[in-house]
């Protein structure tokens, strides 16, 4: 009788080691970060960038639609600062705490829910140099990718070729 219930401990090890496969000893990719759409993340103290890429006209346009969604994981807002390529001046964005703000979703109006990049010459398929950064934190400068209308999905993110207040 202590063999056959010791027959069935072994037994029972077996089949649970057995079906574990690699699981049991190989990492799981489902716990490794990555970027799942066209756009790349990163984080600022208590901000989290998500899905920042740029669209632009596709010709080497002198316009570049900002798209990206800011994160506030504190309990207080945070004025973020948003800087691209050589030109040195920077947008701001107020995000709440709690709040999920998404910049550049419709560009054909005058909002303070766009940045715009000008003077912007990166052709569609390059990666253009984003920094973000508020308050003391330490910024983040990520290599944003530069799309183009393209897709359906995409085509209503171009920015206008003059931007109001411009011509």
């Amino acid at each position: 009788m202590k063999a056959r219930v010791a027959a069935s401990i072994v037994l029972a090890l077996a089949v649970a080691v057995g079906t574990a496969g690699c699981g049991l000893i190989a990492p799981q990719a489902t716990t490794k970060h990555y970027d799942p759409s066209d756009g790349v993340g990163g984080s600022v103290g208590a901000i989290d960038v998500r899905n920042a890429f740029i669209v632009t006209d596709g010709t080497g346009g002198t316009v570049g639609n900002l798209v990206v969604s800011l994160v506030n994981t504190d309990t207080k807002s945070h004025r973020v600062a948003i800087t691209s390529g050589s030109s040195g001046a920077a947008a701001e964005i107020t995000v709440e705490p709690g709040q999920v703000k998404v910049v550049g979703k419709d560009p054909k109006t005058a909002s303070s829910n766009n940045v715009f990049l000008t003077p912007f010459d990166a052709l569609p398929g390059s990666l253009y140099p984003v920094y973000f950064q508020y308050g003391d934190a330490t910024g983040v400068k990520l290599q944003v990718p530069v799309l183009d209308g393209g897709l359906p999905d995409y085509k209503k993110l171009v920015p206008p070729a003059i931007l109001p207040g411009q011509g």
